[in-house]
């Protein structure tokens, strides 16, 4: 019992009250139950993956599970409201994580009905588990963010390119990271990041707690931290950007159901949500 695909899913669910660096790890959310924060996990594998039931608590209400790219938290948090408006009866389950570590677990047949990754790469990496073609919705391109109040004394990029910032980045197996990487090689950046983390708002959270001289994450993400963090351009950033796609996944329980919400993602009120995050839009 320990190698199967729910305890691997389990391990990667924590509870929305630990530390900020930690709180964007992989997460079950519902949306509706704290809208000051928008943020609570609840578990993925208890409700769902063991019982392989997708009605909700009280047995009169469908559940609509969306896998997520965490650097769509803020986006996808607010769709997923439209979407319960637009739906009495349906409850939208998001879960928000590294693009790779999703992609994962829609092949290992996690309850899911929707998949949504940072790049195409680790789309074709679920191919097995998508239903259809993939559709494209987003792009996005990195910044460097530092903190705030300036005690880091990063004034730019050229402070983490010649290494005098000790700064953060996703890990490589993640898009972030990825992009990062082959920026990095472009602008011939040498110094090495001094922490990899899992995904974009992992980076993020280090850089707002004051635990890293600075970051590399999407401009989404410089947007969503607002006046927690200050941003920089990086050079060359523009010209090499990564796509979002969004697709019904295989295992969906209500296919219909989801590809109504991959068309409210592509239509001109999700397009709307994401330009006014920052995204730019195909």
């Amino acid at each position: 019992m320990v190698s199967t695909p729910a305890r691997r899913w389990r391990s990667s669910l924590l509870d929305h009250r630990k530390s900020p660096a930690r709180r964007w790890r992989s997460s079950l959310l519902d949306h509706r139950t704290e809208p000051a924060h928008r943020v609570v996990a609840v578990a993925l594998v208890g409700a769902l993956a063991l019982t392989g039931c997708s009605a909700g608590a009280g047995g009169d209400e469908e559940t609509l599970t969306v896998l997520a790219a965490a650097s769509l938290t803020e986006t996808f948090t607010e769709l997923a409201e439209e979407f319960e408006a637009e739906h009495p009866g349906v409850r939208v389950r998001l879960a928000f994580d590294s693009s790779a570590t999703l992609a994962q677990q829609a092949l290992e047949g996690a309850p899911a009905d929707v998949l949504a990754t940072a790049d195409a790469r680790t789309m074709e990496l679920a191919s097995d588990a998508v239903s259809g073609d993939p559709r494209t919705f987003a792009s996005n391109s990195l910044v460097l963010v530092a903190p705030a109040d300036g005690r880091a004394g990063v004034d730019g990029f050229d402070d983490v390119a010649s290494g005098r910032a000790a700064y953060v980045a996703c890990v490589e197996t993640a898009p972030c990271g990825a992009l990062w990487s082959a920026l990095a090689e472009e602008q011939q950046v040498e110094a090495e990041p001094v922490s990899l983390e899992v995904d974009v708002k992992a980076v993020l959270a280090r850089v707002v707690a004051d635990e890293a001289d600075a970051g590399v994450v999407y401009a989404t993400d410089a947007v969503s931290a607002g006046e927690d963090v200050a941003t920089f351009p990086i050079p060359g950033a523009d010209a090499l950007t990564t796509t979002y796609p969004i697709a019904v996944l295989e295992q969906a329980r209500e296919p219909g159901l989801a590809q109504e919400f991959v068309e409210l993602v592509l239509s001109a009120v999700g397009r709307d949500v994401l330009d006014a995050a920052g995204f730019s839009l195909p």
